[in-house]
């Protein structure tokens, strides 16, 4: 059995936001398994410390920071050749030699792809036998498709353009690779719907919850008054803020929930708990009962303070493991429809559901009013976690896929 190739449009450590925590567990397995040569860039220079510890994961490293410059001068070329940006963002020589020489070099007969932005660095090299896992996690080209609608001109028309040229782009890697993979069971139905004969395999991967990571009994300092935390019910929101969908649903939170919610619990807080907050997020700090906190060293605090866990998502692809990780942390969750659409719980006994703002300024209130209510969500939720979403039943799914043989105990968790 030969080495395997791991690509990822963003590097796989710390599982600090939703997709690293997707490629971090994926990474984690296949090395245990087998000699792994990972290549990914990096989008915040802070990760760049941690090279260092996936080194010693992995037989060889290729991390490229991603220099803004550069995306703009990428951009504008693949624009020129008609290209789908979120492609062309990604055109990398360095990339395109390290690949090179890895599979040149090495005996690599398998190949995992994380993200589409990845696909065209193993395109060239999937012939000779060689095992290829394409990971589109979501539908990307739908997600363009979404925004497009929710915006205006000229946005709506570049999104669009985006959404066309990334969906037949995802046809043709589905065509070349051997297996593609999905987040949840409507992802994967939705893309062979788009794709036809095109998606001749597919599959779903769901995500999974560090169960003992992510648990009320886990090991974590509590938060303190430094924090803000303050009287009153204590809402609050995990994921990263330069990630449209977030940034849009804390800010239609704030404009149209939050002032439903104090008018009945007028010392309420909204805690917005996550890295990079753009202005727009960062300006809603200003206003009376809500929290901006920028990126934390550990979300569990927050999560376990909440009263109740907050999901206001209009724009969703996929699983959303922020509600995966509130429930795992038995805290009451309310959430979109879009929010809950790819995860397998029951609304009213797991969590509550609610779309339009007064539904769901009303569901939250209702939980902050019956504390059974809110407990029995929390421990249902738990419970549905336990029995649907640890990380080890998924992942045993990548070892027919991809050829992979026992553990090599010497590669452990951080």
């Amino acid at each position: 059995m030969g080495d395997l190739l791991f690509l990822a449009h963003r590097i796989p450590y710390p599982p600090d936001k939703g997709d690293k925590i997707r490629s971090w567990n994926i990474l984690k397995y296949v090395a245990e398994r087998a000699p792994v040569h990972l290549g990914a860039f990096v989008d915040d220079p802070e990760d760049m410390k941690h090279a260092d510890f996936l080194a010693s994961v992995c037989k060889s490293v290729k991390l490229i920071p991603m220099d803004p410059k550069d995306k703009l001068k990428r951009a504008f070329s693949g624009w020129r050749k008609g290209e789908a940006l979120s492609i062309s963002l990604f055109d990398d020589r360095a990339m395109k030699r390290w690949v090179w020489d890895r599979v040149k070099q090495h005996d690599i007969d398998r190949m995992f792809v994380f993200s589409s932005q990845m696909a065209p660095y193993a395109l060239g090299h999937t012939s000779q036998g060689r095992r290829t896992v394409m990971d589109f996690v979501d539908i990307d080209s739908d997600k363009f498709a979404q925004y497009a609608k929710e915006s205006r001109w000229p946005k709506s028309w570049l999104y669009a353009r985006e959404a066309k040229l990334l969906q037949s782009f995802e046809k043709q890697v589905a065509r070349h690779v051997d297996v593609s993979l999905f987040v949840s069971d409507a992802e994967t139905a939705m893309f062979k719907r788009i794709a036809g004969s095109y998606a001749h395999t597919v599959d779903t991967l769901h995500n999974g919850v560090d169960l003992d990571y992510f648990s009320p009994s886990a090991d974590f300092t509590p938060l303190g008054d430094e924090a803000g935390i303050g009287a009153g019910p204590k809402l609050v929101f995990t994921g990263a803020m330069d990630y449209r969908p977030n940034a849009d649903a804390v800010c239609w939170f704030a404009d149209a929930i939050l002032p439903l919610i104090r008018k009945r619990y007028p010392q309420a807080r909204f805690f917005i708990v996550g890295g990079k907050p753009t202005p727009e997020v960062q300006a809603l700090g200003s206003r009376e009962g809500i929290i901006v906190t920028g990126r934390v060293p550990d979300v569990r605090p927050y999560v376990a303070a909440a009263d109740v866990v907050v999901a206001p998502i209009r724009i969703a692809r996929g699983v959303q493991n922020k509600v995966l990780e509130a429930m795992a942390m038995a805290r009451p969750v309310v959430a979109t429809e879009a929010a809950w659409s790819g995860i397998d719980a029951e609304p009213e006994r797991d969590l509550l559901v609610r779309d339009d703002a007064a539904a769901f300024a009303a569901g939250v209130c209702a939980v902050l009013e019956d504390p059974a209510l809110g407990t029995r969500l929390a421990e249902s939720g738990r419970r549905q976690v336990e029995s649907r979403y640890a990380w080890s039943a998924q992942l045993a799914k990548l070892d027919g896929w991809l050829g992979l043989g026992a553990a090599d105990p010497k590669v452990e968790a951080a």
